[in-house]
């Protein structure tokens, strides 16, 4: 009765954020943007993609920076075949939902839980390296990083997560928390997320030779600068010493690595046995040039029309937070109610005020609330469409149970009940009394339940 749909029927729905720092250079591309979109036009995946913009103020103190690199992604991923129409695409920042989700998560997780995260150990370990205080330099943002990702996940009850091997704990710590906040409340709210690890996902050689990596400062350019960046980057990258007319091994290569990355099957091994045949390292770098650039140059137009309207970007960004905000304002809602929160009387479900008719919609609705007693105990409370309280659960030690058993007690044929000796009426399911109530209450307790 308080479980939510977490997705369209018979279609997984997989969540993919995207931190909004730096500009996306080549083996961005390949290694996430290109896999991700060809992933998201699947007939059984309904894909949401957001903009962690949240996320990089953890990182970035530049406000300058952040809001370019928020248009900068936001163009790259349209540019490069995102179906805008077909997926949920939108920045974290635009669904007030999630912050809100993440301080409910945030009261239910164990600090111990945190003190576990690997970033968190990292800076710890760093600082202590260094003779300093451990916590020099951690902010909170930092220590629970891991919350606002599980908030992101859990918002749209994702059931399956994208991630690198350095996220899977992140992913781990997101179905802990859910886990611990549905036992809590006695409801399975959350969908327990599936890591998803792409293990042929291409990883791309840089300039030389190591992973390509901001980090490193071996990136190619994606779209900035332009084909002249694209040709400038690549004429860098190293090779061994071998001359025009000598054999080449292809497979030790980190140019070929590239062009196959860029290439048809046919392509990759024709120019294989190009460099076999003794193919020049210039030649080959013109080649993979253009090889990449006929894939490429039509996103960078593309991308350039973009960047020079913003305003595009912001109305294809503001249309998919009010898909997002669609699924997120109800279930916010719900959990509300579930925690034991009033629910606001300004919520609607695009962000806008509501009408009277839309509030008086709203209060008419019966509640069932689930809460944990002083001694450990869950019980439930039914409401009426008028706020008028009908019965009070039984105690029960398991919260599944108690959930489990109001279902079942939805479905029983109130008409056959009688009351007992008490002058009450028991309503129970094999044996096992999920609550009780008097007899004149039953027609309105029927109503609520079954309105749930």
């Amino acid at each position: 009765m308080t479980t939510t749909s977490p997705s369209l029927a018979g279609r997984r729905r997989v969540l993919t954020g995207i931190t909004t720092s730096g500009t996306p250079h080549l083996g961005n591309y390949a290694g996430a943007i290109r896999p991700a979109i060809q992933s998201s036009i699947e007939p059984d995946v309904d894909a949401f993609f957001f903009l962690a913009d949240y996320h990089a103020l953890i990182k970035c103190g530049d406000p300058l920076r952040v809001a370019q690199s928020r248009m900068e992604i936001a163009a790259t991923w349209i540019a490069a075949g995102l179906d805008t129409d077909r997926v949920t695409f939108y920045r974290q920042s635009d669904i007030p939902e999630i912050p809100e989700l993440c301080w409910m998560l945030t009261c239910v997780t164990a600090k111990g839980l945190m003190n576990r995260a690997h970033a968190y150990k990292a800076s710890v370990d760093a600082n202590l390296e260094k003779g300093e205080e451990p916590d020099d330099g951690v902010t909170m943002g930092l220590f629970s990083y891991p919350i606002l990702m599980a908030a992101d996940i859990l918002m749209f009850n994702a059931h399956r997560v994208p991630v690198g091997r350095d996220q899977i704990q992140h992913l781990e710590m997101a179905r802990d928390i859910a886990q611990r906040f549905n036992h809590l409340y006695g409801q399975d709210l959350f969908v327990l997320p599936a890591v998803q690890i792409d293990e042929d996902v291409a990883t791309l050689p840089g300039l030389d030779g190591r992973k390509m990596s901001k980090s490193y400062h071996n990136t190619i350019p994606l779209f900035e600068g332009g084909a002249r960046a694209l040709k400038a980057a690549v004429a860098q990258i190293v090779t061994d010493s071998r001359l025009p007319g000598e054999p080449k091994d292809a497979d030790s290569a980190h140019l070929f690595t590239l062009y196959r990355a860029f290439a048809t099957h046919a392509q990759a091994d024709a120019f294989k046995q190009a460099l076999a045949d003794g193919l020049g390292w210039g030649e080959a770098k013109q080649a993979l040039c253009r090889c990449i650039e006929d894939q490429i140059g039509p996103m960078r137009d593309n991308y350039a029309r973009l960047m020079a309207n913003p305003g595009r970007i912001e109305d294809i960004l503001q249309a998919g937070a009010e898909k997002a905000r669609r699924i997120a304002v109800p279930f916010m809602d719900q959990l509300r109610a579930a925690v034991g929160l009033r629910q606001p009387a300004a919520a609607g479900a695009a962000g806008g005020r509501k009408t009277d008719a839309a509030r008086a919609g709203k209060a008419a609705q019966a509640r069932l609330v689930s809460f944990r007693e002083a001694d450990g105990g869950f019980r439930q409370r039914l409401f009426a469409a008028d706020g008028a309280e009908l019965l009070l659960s039984e105690p029960f030690a398991d919260p599944k149970q108690l959930n489990q058993l109001g279902r079942q007690v939805a479905q029983l044929d109130f008409a056959a009940l009688a009351p007992d000796a008490d002058g009450q009426v028991s309503l129970a399911v094999a044996g096992q009394c999920w609550a009780r109530c008097l007899p004149e209450a039953l027609p309105r307790v029927q109503q609520a339940l079954a309105s749930l």
